[in-house]
């Protein structure tokens, strides 16, 4: 009889103080059709830290245990029991006094159905779970509708489901993804104009291959673990979209428009960049220190420079910091940097041989040169991503181009050798004894000045869609030659199934952020008279009121990326005919800064981990919450429902056959929902 007055007391204390507190477990559901008689359901609860999650009743005499119930129509029958998955621990709890159960980290349900239903069926969730925190017992209740599509129409995920795809993936698979994005980001311009100046360093001082071995191994490990504690250790204190704010943030970027302004006039050689003479005799006061202080300095040079561009490529590893397992992104991160640092070291294994190719003539100085005035170039891209974020104006497309024009124009010159700077030697000689250009410098010379001949149509509004992706936008310009043909296009062409009563007009033309966010408008939406909403909820109503897919495009201001995609992909005409004719699309753009929402609309966001008060955080937050993703360009298609009509999202991708197949999937099972009566 005490024994039961006890677990009523604790079953009505819990109650209490459930009712008080917010619960800290996320739950995520999904569910996958295996054939036409089989599906799986998985409830994925994801564990802050500190917290201890009860698992389901497994013989225990306790309270304290989990439950999951599953109401389906008679054409389901479940398929065995619940399985359960995690690293669980057992105890004994001195509460109930009895053995308990419980897991610190994520825990999985999964049940098997059968079902005698080849159409859509749905299954209604309902999950009751306890857990500890901070030495509370709570408890909480949720309850999930899920639809499981036929097999022909792929997976769907049920209303909560949002977790990461990359979260189900194994730890390998999470290795060999991060290590092709190591790969991916040495092409990108903030990694690979970085190597000129690992160039200089090495040069300088490695005397002796020995330690030229030794300074690129140091190189290679100081980029690892930087990358791996700073990136790692930014996610974890600041939230998953610390590096994609970092990137876009208009503060970071003028530093790093600083920097390089600073790298190219060293190139150019107004100056020497070196480590103040105190610290390098400091540092070689202890043995072994002053060569490896050095090496670390351009180590963590090259993480915070390159962080602009690499942060959208590991954006997507590093939301599983906020989301189950730890594993997964310091597993990653490692992976990305181990990538990212290797070609370093292969290249710094011979600086002996770059000093020796060095004296026997300026060809090196002419490299420096060159490079210097590349990084002037990439240096203004840096100062446009403050520009557009800020709303400043100050770097308009035309005006962007004409100072292009002006620096390889100028690089060309210098590299026909009109244009001495003062550390520069004399041209080599013929046999005639007079200067002459080597062949190699003559083609470079070429390809500067042919690229100043390819921009200059771009002053009157040219794509130029070989540079698209690095230029401020077309809105930005204020003269256009092509005049109506870039401009918003014909609206009455860009939905061609729209109902012609006057009912649904004011929701099918865009309103919210117009004014402030077309001149942010691609270049190719322009062109083509492609609509776009820059509101979730408007573009939302607008797709139920037309019965078409939602295309979430999750993009940037500032993304290279997302520029090359629409470029190359989005201009593509069966491309361009299908987005037009079958889709709604919500442009939302993660690094608007300028644009503050009403004071009604802010709020905190625990997966931001601050509050969100703009347009780009409520769309980050939008990303990161609901489809477990912070990396841009992403796509994702909804229905009028809010449903995810296909599992996955579409990343970058320039495959245009690809791209057509995932639209056409989403289109298919958009007409299967209609079908069945699941649009509002």
């Amino acid at each position: 009889m005490s024994k039961f007055a006890l677990i009523v007391f604790f079953a009505c204390a819990v109650g209490v103080v459930s009712g008080q507190a917010d619960t800290a477990i996320r739950l995520v559901v999904s569910s996958q059709r295996l054939s036409d008689s089989a599906a799986e359901l998985s409830v994925l609860a994801k564990i802050p830290k500190g917290v201890r999650l009860y698992s389901l009743r497994s013989g225990f005499d306790t309270t304290l245990c989990s439950a999951v119930n599953f109401e389906f129509p008679v054409t389901v029958r479940a398929d065995g029991g619940i399985a359960e998955a995690g690293n669980m621990v057992a105890s004994t709890d001195s509460s109930v006094g009895g053995p308990v159960r419980f897991v610190t980290d994520s825990l999985r349900w999964r049940q098997r159905f059968v079902i005698r239903d080849s159409g859509q069926v749905t299954i209604k969730t309902r999950v009751t779970y306890f857990y500890l925190q901070k030495g509370a017992y709570l408890s909480g209740d949720t309850t999930f509708k899920t639809f499981i599509v036929p097999v022909a129409a792929g997976p769907s995920v049920g209303a909560a489901a949002g977790g990461s795809a990359l979260a189900g993936r194994s730890l390998w698979w999470i290795f060999l993804a991060a290590f092709g994005g190591g790969l991916l980001a040495l092409l990108t311009p903030c990694v690979y104009s970085m190597i000129p100046i690992t160039v200089s360093f090495f040069t300088k001082r490695s005397r002796t291959k020995a330690e030229g071995h030794r300074n690129a191994i140091a190189y290679a490990t100081s980029i690892v673990i930087i990358f791996t504690v700073i990136g790692f250790g930014v996610t974890l204190i600041f939230g998953p979209a610390a590096l994609n704010n970092l990137a876009t943030n208009w503060i970071a970027n003028l530093v790093f428009f600083a920097l390089f302004i600073a790298f190219g006039l060293s190139f150019l050689g107004a100056f020497e960049i070196a480590l103040p003479g105190s610290w390098s005799s400091r540092a070689d006061s202890k043995a072994g220190m002053g060569s490896f202080s050095g090496i670390f300095f351009m180590a963590l040079t090259l993480v915070i420079v390159s962080f602009s561009c690499t942060g959208p490529i590991i954006g997507n590893l590093l939301v599983l910091a906020a989301r189950g397992s730890y594993y997964g992104p310091l597993v990653g991160m490692c992976s990305f940097s181990l990538a990212l640092a290797l070609p370093f070291a292969l290249f710094a294994f011979f600086p002996a041989r770059l000093n020796v190719l060095g004296k026997a003539g300026g060809w090196l100085n002419a490299v420096k040169v060159t490079l210097g005035f590349l990084e002037l170039a990439l240096a203004l891209k840096f100062l446009s991503n403050a520009d557009l974020a800020r709303g400043w104006r100050l770097l308009d497309r035309e005006i962007f181009l004409c100072l292009w024009i002006v620096i390889f124009g100028l690089l060309g010159v210098y590299l026909l050798g009109r244009l001495k700077l003062r550390h520069d030697d004399e041209l080599p000689k013929n046999d005639f004894g007079q200067p002459h250009l080597s062949v190699l410098r003559l083609l470079f010379a070429i390809l500067s000045l042919a690229f100043c001949v390819y921009m200059v149509p771009g002053l009157w509004g040219a794509p130029l869609k070989g540079v698209s992706a690095f230029l401020p936008p077309m809105g930005t310009q204020d003269f256009n030659a092509a005049g109506g043909s870039s401009g918003a296009g014909s609206p009455g062409a860009v939905f061609s199934g729209a109902p012609d009563g006057s009912a649904g007009a004011g929701v099918l033309k865009p309103a919210k952020y117009v004014s402030q966010m077309k001149i942010y408008e691609p270049e190719v939406v322009a062109r083509f008279g492609l609509r776009t909403y820059f509101d979730y909820n408007e573009a939302l109503a607008a797709a139920r009121a037309l019965h078409k897919p939602l295309m979430l495009d999750f993009t940037g201001i500032n993304c290279v990326n997302c520029r090359k995609m629409e470029g190359q992909v989005w201009s593509d005409p069966a491309v361009m005919q299908i987005l037009k004719n079958d889709f709604v699309i919500a442009s939302l753009y993660v690094d608007v800064q300028n644009i503050d929402l009403p004071v009604a609309e802010q709020y905190f966001s625990k997966d931001l981990g601050r509050r969100v008060e703009t347009l780009g955080d409520r769309n980050a937050d939008l990303q990161v919450s609901r489809f477990g993703a912070n990396t841009q360009p992403y796509y994702f298609f909804v229905d009028g429902n809010e449903h995810k009509l296909v599992d996955e999202g579409y990343g970058y991708d320039p495959d245009i056959a690809r791209f057509v197949a995932h639209l056409r999937k989403v289109i298919d099972s958009s007409n299967l929902r209609t079908l069945g009566g699941l649009w509002k």
